[in-house]
């Protein structure tokens, strides 16, 4: 199934009055085929032409969760056909295409060959240069696509999604600080085994959320998954959610013992509550320390909104301006990696043709994406 992001402009032919800026962008990190065109006005100001993604969880669904070769197999399949969407639905052509990026690192190692092959080779057919881009960096830039005016740096980041929970401090474009991450489980890795324990099924964010919606959140008293500091104490900005799974699975065993039905329902919601928790006191306790006013929210799970609703509460309480990437572009999208290509293009970035693909990298070193000597 194919879908348009908003902020879409279908009028730009009419209203071009100068040179633009524009950047095709694939991203194929892991189970959502995905291409933009997006016009970059740097360093922010990006304005989204086409924006199309076809999502595969129809295909990777009766797994419960997804296959790496199933997930690379369809992008060969869908990326030529979402490429012709996207320039249809923008109207242009490729001689106002000014760079072509993909999706190099973190992710599946044979879908994101996909991308960056079918990018390389359409940037070399048109003579056009190519960008590889890091697909943290992207969501990051997702923060900018709300239509309205981007946030400022410094700002406090919290990234969370099906692979990664990171607070990082942003000092401006590819200025990249680690506060705090988790030391197992990603959230959305534990909203997708705690959905199969209560047979809920894949994915397990968006299925978690709607069984939560009429159940009680204050019904089972899960753990906040609190990181021991050495030495003693704890770490303020550390998450775990494998004991939380844990927990869930426990109670889970507890209440089948005693022969009740399954309240699937407040197990739900209980779970989902805790998350929110622990996610919003966590990363508006960063920012604070951090001496920062503003607090972005990206990822796939910060379309969750039992977590938006904690977010705002406590950055109200706080004074903190909350800048939350808009649903649409909450999951994998290649509109986040246009934008990020666009920046990295306006400081005279370009990647090697020789650079590859990884399944990992981190977030501080995607400067190194662009040098003479690419890291893989």
């Amino acid at each position: 199934m194919t879908t348009c992001g908003p902020h879409v402009d279908h009028n730009l032919k009419r209203k071009r009055k100068r040179p633009l800026t524009i950047v095709l962008a694939l991203e194929t990190s892991c189970d959502e085929t995905a291409v933009a065109l997006v016009n970059s006005r740097a360093p922010y100001g990006q304005q989204v032409l086409a924006s199309q993604v076809a999502s595969q969880v129809a295909s990777h669904a009766p797994y419960g969760g997804v296959v790496p070769e199933l997930a690379a197999r369809r992008h060969v399949e869908l990326l030529p056909h979402l490429v012709d969407q996207a320039f249809g639905e923008a109207g242009i052509g490729w001689d106002e295409v000014s760079a072509v990026a993909a999706t190099a690192t973190p992710g599946l190692v044979g879908a994101l060959l996909v991308g960056l092959t079918t990018g390389k080779t359409m940037a070399l057919l048109h003579g056009k240069p190519f960008l590889a881009v890091h697909h943290l960096e992207g969501h990051l830039c997702s923060a900018q696509l709300t239509g309205g005016p981007p946030p400022e740096p410094p700002f406090l980041v919290l990234l969370v999604s099906g692979g990664h929970t990171q607070l990082v401090r942003v000092d401006g474009p590819g200025v990249y600080q680690l506060c705090g991450a988790t030391v197992d489980d990603a959230a959305g890795e534990a909203f997708d085994k705690v959905a199969r324990l209560l047979g809920l099924g894949y994915p397990g964010g968006p299925a978690i959320e709607a069984a939560a919606g009429g159940g009680d959140p204050q019904r089972f008293a899960f753990p906040q998954g609190r990181v021991s500091r050495t030495g003693g104490g704890y770490e303020p900005y550390a998450f775990s959610f494998s004991g939380l799974k844990t927990a869930v699975l426990r109670c889970i065993e507890g209440l089948q013992r005693q022969g009740e039905p399954l309240p699937v329902a407040d197990l739900a919601a209980s779970f989902e509550s805790i998350v929110a928790t622990v996610l919003s006191s966590r990363s508006v306790r960063c920012a604070l320390d951090q001496g920062l006013s503003r607090l972005v929210v990206v990822g796939g799970v910060a379309a969750n909104h039992r977590l938006r609703q904690a977010l705002e509460q406590r950055c109200r309480e706080e004074g903190l301006t909350l800048v939350m990437a808009p649903l649409a572009f909450c999951g994998d999208n290649a509109a986040m990696i246009g934008v990020a290509a666009g920046q990295r293009l306006a400081s005279g970035c370009q990647s090697p043709w020789t650079i590859g693909v990884s399944p990992r990298l981190p977030l501080h070193e995607a400067g190194s994406l662009y040098g003479p000597h690419p890291p893989f």
